[in-house]
């Protein structure tokens, strides 16, 4: 299997956001309320947790299509990152969404 194809580091931190802002979503943004749970915020949070649980599934299977989808992740985590900063006080889900990001990067390179 190619390297580029597979990348341990980067499967950890695509499982790390999925669960991250999975997690954040259902359960802090939903307590919080307000603009915790406006609607573009809080799809772009399951979408987030969605495409980085995608990304780590066609990585752990070797897929061609591994680098492609890496760059949609980046973006999509970059986008997460932000909304989560302008809402506040989702710390957490910054960090994992950023961390994803710059490993979905570096494979897709």
């Amino acid at each position: 299997m190619s390297h580029t194809m597979m990348n341990d580091d980067c499967i950890k931190d695509c499982s790390t956001c999925s669960e991250t802002c999975y997690t954040m979503a259902m359960n802090h943004c939903l307590q919080m309320g307000g603009k915790h749970v406006e609607p573009e915020h809080f799809k772009l949070m399951l979408n987030c947790a969605k495409i980085c649980e995608t990304s780590a599934c066609l990585q752990l299977s070797g897929s061609s299509f591994s680098a492609q989808l890496c760059n949609v992740c980046a973006d999509i985590c970059e986008a997460c990152a932000q909304s989560c900063e302008s809402v506040g006080d989702m710390d957490e889900c910054v960090a994992a969404c950023r961390k994803c990001a710059e490993s979905c990067r570096e494979m897709a390179a």
